[in-house]
């Protein structure tokens, strides 16, 4: 039985294993308070440390908030045809207001997907954060 609800999540995401590397882009898959999963195109040892790094992107005129970062291990990782889907498990709890922020992002994106597949009404970040807060947060968990 999983400890944390997953969220899905389809938002990008830059992952360093140390920091000589530069960072790679890839696609978060989910989020949880306890960790998250993402695509890579290389396999990720079980026990490494990895620092995740996922911007939050809204509209141009609006003044963006900082990224969320976080340092996690490298849980599982297992092939999934080409690529590979890799486990993190953040390292401390201070990282709990972050992934929350996270959460509500990734509710907002894909409500704003469903308004527009379904209505065909194009929203702006902004306004899809506005509607969703006003029609989910309260529901959203505590």
């Amino acid at each position: 039985m999983r400890r944390y609800i997953r969220h899905p999540s389809e938002i990008p995401i830059q992952f360093q294993i140390n920091d000589s590397e530069a960072p790679t882009a890839r696609q978060m898959r989910d989020v949880s308070e306890g960790g998250l999963c993402f695509t890579a195109d290389r396999p990720l040892a079980r026990g490494t440390w990895i620092h995740i790094n996922i911007p939050v992107m809204l509209q141009p005129d609006v003044v963006q908030p900082q990224p969320f970062e976080a340092d996690g291990v490298v849980a599982w990782c297992r092939r999934e045809g080409q690529s590979y889907a890799v486990g993190v498990q953040f390292a401390d709890q201070s990282t709990q207001f972050g992934v929350r922020m996270v959460e509500q992002v990734c509710h907002i994106e894909h409500y704003r997907y469903d308004v527009l597949q379904g209505e065909g009404r194009t929203l702006s970040s902004e306004e899809a954060a506005r509607e969703w807060v006003e029609r989910y947060a309260a529901e959203f968990p505590q």
